[in-house]
């Protein structure tokens, strides 16, 4: 009896022991993205996020970030990763795939972004579920968010109007952003952020549309002399990135551990984003000053004639959403009045 009773005892804690196990699971996510581990977007967005997530989840979440795609393929290949199941999380530029996301280019346009981040962040959020999910089938989207727009980082040309541009080439991670410079007159090079430094120094471009931010990492400084935003910090739109995890992945996970991402993503969280990227930025065009570069800011009337010249981008983008069916006309006014809300605040 003693010994039955035994075994008895044995075989209960051992059931309880398997049940404290399964409660204390540990989650495990691989998050793939193409950035060094010294950019600012890995040290001042990617790692506090992951690390909110686990928090969040009481320590059952584990979250590995692997930069500098160390997993293998191109940034292109991102978005595919993570919806065919390789990968568990991803961050990556929407424009890295022209088209696949339709609406949520509506951020990107010119003058519909302007300066203002933190406002484009939680537009972002605000519009997802009524307007924007419909682009991204097989991936549940942790949070969107922009970078601080568009500046132009020119190697040796000084531009303070439209003119300026035409028959440069010019790097754009987006096909709005090659609009935008086809509305110039420049000639759009697509290529993804780590090859610019080479293609500068080479003279494959005569310059960039892309934030100050990326100065520090890449050390832009060195392959430029101008780096020039329009009046008001103004910028010629944005980039939309997405972070973003396999939806077979967030379908299997239970409630309490879903609540852990949304918790650190939502418009706090955004919101502190746009201060994170505004910051950076600072840092950023800082650096070139200190190198000796010119920080060029144009004024109102300088805008002014930017903005006329690139209306068209916003009509060609409208007419291409109406004939998907997609109303651009309304998308576009939802974005601005979004903005403009936010940027109150």
């Amino acid at each position: 009896m003693k010994i039955k009773g035994l075994t008895a005892a044995i075989a209960i804690a051992v059931s309880a022991l398997g049940a404290g196990a399964a409660w204390a699971q540990d989650y495990t996510f691989k998050l793939h993205h193409f950035l060094s581990a010294n950019s600012p977007t890995h040290t001042e967005t990617l790692v506090p996020w992951a690390r909110a997530v686990e928090e969040n989840s009481g320590g059952k979440v584990r979250i590995e970030i692997f930069p500098s795609m160390t997993l293998g393929g191109r940034p292109p290949e991102l978005i595919n990763q993570v919806r065919d199941g390789v990968v568990d999380l991803i961050w990556t530029v929407n424009g890295y795939t022209p088209g696949l996301f339709p609406r949520t280019e509506v951020m990107e346009l010119p003058f519909v972004y302007v300066n203002d981040p933190g406002a484009a962040n939680l537009a972002l959020y605000e519009m997802f579920e009524t307007d924007l999910r419909d682009d991204y089938p097989g991936v549940e989207v942790m949070f969107l968010h922009v970078h601080s727009g568009q500046a132009i980082q020119m190697r040796d040309a000084e531009i303070r109007s439209p003119a300026g541009f035409r028959g440069k080439k010019i790097r754009i991670p987006t096909r709005t952003g090659a609009w935008v410079l086809e509305a110039l007159g420049a000639v759009p090079v697509a290529m993804p952020v780590p090859e610019l430094p080479q293609a500068l120094q080479k003279g494959v471009v005569d310059g960039a549309l892309i934030p100050f931010e990326i100065i520090p990492p890449l050390k832009i400084q060195d392959q430029t002399d101008y780096q020039i935003e329009l009046a008001d910090k103004t910028r010629l739109g944005t980039t939309t990135f997405q972070l973003s995890m396999n939806k077979a992945k967030w379908d299997s996970l239970p409630a309490e551990i879903q609540k852990a991402f949304r918790d650190a993503s939502g418009p706090d969280w955004l919101a502190e984003l746009g201060r994170v990227w505004r910051g950076t930025e600072e840092f950023g065009i800082k650096m070139a000053v200190d190198s000796g570069n010119a920080h060029v800011t144009l004024s109102p009337e300088e805008t002014e004639a930017f903005r006329a010249a690139t209306q068209p981008v916003i009509d060609r983008w409208i007419a291409e959403m109406d004939s998907k069916g997609i109303d651009g006309t309304a998308l576009v006014e939802k974005a601005r009045a979004l903005i403009a809300k936010h940027g109150s605040m």
